[in-house]
């Protein structure tokens, strides 16, 4: 298995796994975080905005996924490969944009 293959659903997973908040909030008609924005990735883009870019996503994921290489769900190495790329971006994604939306909040001390 070429290694390019892993890297292209590495990808995959991560463009997949960024199309997923863009979609939720864009069809709930809330404004979010995207590239588009001023400033890029800090300012609020339109729910429209964030609708197309996860069909963007979508379309990427699915290109580096299913059209590069032979991806197969029951193949060890493929999954992981494409749930790396989805732990990755979902996690640095969280940290970034916690910021903005109280996501990074630290835990209240139990004995509080």
């Amino acid at each position: 298995m070429p290694w390019l293959d892993y890297v292209a659903w590495f990808f995959g997973g991560a463009f997949l796994a960024n199309a997923v908040p863009h979609f939720v909030v864009g069809i709930s008609g809330r404004p979010f975080q995207s590239p588009f924005a001023r400033p890029p990735g800090q300012g609020l883009s339109s729910s429209t905005v964030n609708v197309a870019w996860s069909l963007v996503n979508l379309v990427i994921g699915y290109l580096l996924v299913l059209r590069v290489g032979e991806f197969d769900l029951r193949d060890t190495g493929d999954v992981v490969a494409l749930g790396l790329g989805i732990a990755v971006l979902a996690f640095a994604t969280a940290r970034r944009f916690g910021r903005f939306n109280g996501g990074n909040a630290p835990l209240s001390n139990p004995k509080d």
